[in-house]
């Protein structure tokens, strides 16, 4: 059976944080420099906390791979918490270190905090927010790049850009953009410190930025991630659960503090007619190949029906100002019932940036999912077998 699974474990402040992922064929290159490359492209961004000084997040793959090369089981990877050494008593699995550390029961609204001590019977809200905290995302982050590694040697694309913080904004259009251009923005998203394309929508955010910083406030934004080269075929209508475009739309909704997700341009044509929305079909230089047929628009995102096209899958998503705030906000003791201000745990300002990386992740993922349903293969040269036979079969 094809596809792809994997799991997340460890707390922000725990001993490391520790990922599998399984389904990977074998005979694929991989080394823990590429994946930490993507590590560090999370790290970075205007507006982080002080977690991004203390940490430089290095992978170690424990299992699945040999001489640099996938051997078709497992691949395990552990990234060490280097702020576990100031944690040790606090987050110890070993007992019960009285006053060691303070319980935290004062709530921040719009966090895991309290939703999770009712649903797991909790009188420490450190039990909820240790592991809802979106330090867990530097392992997808990790995963990722393994799947990301696997669809380059396909050539699938996976990229990103912020199109708004704070109410700055980058209008960009993109059901018109085609590959090259989706993947020009990400370049030049690159080398923006808010992984904004336009270098003066950039400048804009960063001041509105620090504003925020000054007030004690956080800031949310907006930001599309893509995947360009995608073949047609990937996903299903066949069950609810198959449509490719519910499965993105979860995996990237699953990101921390992500409230919204759209395909294409999902909610701007919902007030246009439809004549103008379903990016009509044209023939290409090979009129009897189904290859050959063309659109000359994207609002779709590159799925119909939750089955890829064979246009570059596009999502937007809309991520909320962090709950943490330096000013805090009103709450309510969870022990006495006493009104209080929430807990304040250091935080970011702005996490927009980081955020578009592992939305990154999170669509490298679900693609080389649905990618490795329809293509299989136990080895990296049996699944390219499985998709050349498959193109030419459609061309």
């Amino acid at each position: 059976m094809g596809g792809l699974r994997f799991l997340t474990g460890g707390e922000s402040h725990g001993r490391a944080l520790v990922g599998i992922v399984e389904g990977i064929p074998a005979n694929l290159l991989l080394d823990e420099e590429y994946i930490n490359g993507h590590l560090q492209r999370r790290q970075r961004g205007y507006g982080r906390g002080g977690r991004m000084r203390i940490e430089s997040d290095r992978v170690v793959i424990m299992g699945g791979v040999r001489w640099g090369r996938t051997i078709g089981s497992p691949i395990a990877l552990y990234i060490e918490n280097r702020d576990w050494q100031n944690w040790k008593r606090g987050m110890s699995v070993e007992g019960r270190d009285e006053g060691s550390i303070e319980a935290v029961t004062r709530p921040r609204p719009g966090h895991a905090d309290l939703a999770g001590v009712i649903k797991y019977n909790q009188r420490d809200i450190r039990n909820i927010l240790e592991r809802s905290s979106a330090r867990e995302t530097a392992m997808r982050v990790a995963l990722g790049a393994v799947a990301r590694r696997l669809l380059q040697e396909f050539g699938i694309k996976v990229g990103s850009f912020v199109t708004a913080i704070g109410g700055v904004s980058f209008e960009v259009s993109t059901e018109l953009l085609n590959e090259e251009e989706l993947e020009s923005l990400h370049t030049e998203a690159e080398s923006s410190e808010v992984r904004c394309p336009d270098p003066k929508t950039s400048e804009d955010m960063k001041r509105v930025i620090d504003r925020a910083r000054k007030e004690g406030h956080s800031l949310g934004g907006r930001f599309v991630v893509f995947a360009t080269g995608v073949p047609p075929g990937l996903g299903s209508h066949i069950q609810w659960d198959k449509r490719l475009d519910g499965r993105v739309a979860q995996a990237v909704m699953s990101v921390q503090a992500v409230k919204a997700v759209s395909i294409g341009e999902g909610y701007e044509i919902a007030d246009r007619p439809g004549h103008e929305v379903m990016d009509e079909m044209f023939a290409g230089p090979r009129e009897s190949s189904l290859a050959g047929i063309k659109r000359k628009s994207n609002f779709a995102g590159g799925i119909e029906g939750g089955i890829t096209n064979g246009m570059p899958v596009v999502l937007k998503a809309a991520m909320k100002p962090i709950p943490t705030q330096r000013r805090p906000l009103r709450s309510v003791d969870i022990i006495t019932g006493e009104e209080v201000e929430a807990v304040y745990e250091r935080s970011d300002v702005c996490a927009v940036e980081a955020a578009s990386v592992v939305a990154e992740a999170m669509l490298a993922l679900t693609i080389a999912d649905a990618f490795l349903e329809k293509f299989g293969g136990d080895s990296i040269e049996e699944t390219r077998r499985n998709l050349e036979g498959f193109l030419r079969e459609i061309k």
